[in-house]
């Protein structure tokens, strides 16, 4: 079974970035289509970004040009780079693999944007 581990929130001025990073424990990470979810306080979890086996990216339209996501399947690794950060922003991130009908989440780690 596959471990997420994720880093990298803390707390940020508006128009500032953040970098999370999703260490997995296995190299079969490589197989699984990941992605980044978000839930704020009092509000359903929502994706973020997706990214394939393969490296094929989407976005949602809250954060289409400001977050990248991308991945180095040698290091069994999947980041989301997060620019121009809003208040709108803060939330718990999660890390989300699937593979099949296999899927594992990450404990989360919390993004505060605010001045």
């Amino acid at each position: 079974q596959v471990q997420l581990v994720e880093s990298g929130g803390g707390l940020v001025q508006p128009g500032g970035s953040l970098r999370l990073s999703c260490a997995a424990s296995s190299s079969v990470f490589g197989l699984y289509a990941t992605a980044w979810y978000r839930q704020a306080p009092g509000k359903q979890r929502e994706s973020v970004a997706t990214i394939t086996s393969s490296g094929t990216s989407n976005y949602a339209d809250s954060v289409k040009g400001r977050f990248t996501i991308s991945r180095n399947n040698a290091k069994n690794t999947v980041f989301l780079q997060m620019n121009s950060l809003k208040p709108e922003d803060t939330a718990v991130y999660y890390c989300n693999a699937k593979f099949g009908t296999r899927e594992v989440w990450g404990q989360g780690t919390l993004v505060t944007v605010s001045s």
